[in-house]
């Protein structure tokens, strides 16, 4: 009985492993029980294809200890020929009723954000993406150092269909 469950189990892990064909690059970074504000989640992705567009989305774990409605993030890129690209961004993460956004059945939500839509690499070889918090509580001009909540931060890198 348990071989069969062992086999039943792998077997669909295969499965649903397989079906994601869109996926080109798909990695997180724990940050711990707070995401610290000088803290930078890191990602190297190798580019070798400069024609077809890509969707780059930004992935964030989440628990019910996150205490506000957006996330703010400043994700920078750094492109083979040393050139940078700096965005900051902003993402809704809670309902107006405080209630969580994202998927997911317990207190743990996944959000799939959009970071660039229809991206081409411009250049062959490695990017580096960081990308760092940069909340700040109502009225004030220092960022928050420790925000709580956020558990794990990720890079998705997808074909476009």
């Amino acid at each position: 009985m348990i071989k069969k469950s062992s086999l039943f189990f792998v077997l669909l892990l295969i499965l649903f492993t397989s079906c994601d064909k869109k996926r080109l690059f798909d990695e997180y970074q724990k940050v711990g029980d707070a995401w610290h504000k000088d803290s930078i989640a890191s990602f190297v992705y190798e580019a070798n294809d400069t024609v077809s567009p890509k969707h780059l989305f930004i992935n964030i774990r989440n628990n019910k200890n996150y205490p506000f409605r957006n996330l703010f993030l400043i994700v920078e890129m750094e492109q083979p020929n040393k050139k940078i690209i700096i965005d900051t961004l902003e993402y809704e993460m809670a309902n107006p009723d405080g209630s969580l956004l994202g998927k997911g059945i317990t207190d743990t939500k996944e959000n799939k954000f959009f970071y660039k839509e229809n991206f081409v690499f411009p250049k062959v070889g490695k990017y580096y993406i960081n990308i760092q918090q940069a909340v700040r509580k109502s009225g004030k001009i220092e960022g928050v150092e420790l925000l709580e909540g956020i558990t794990d931060v990720g890079l998705r890198i997808e074909k476009k269909e």
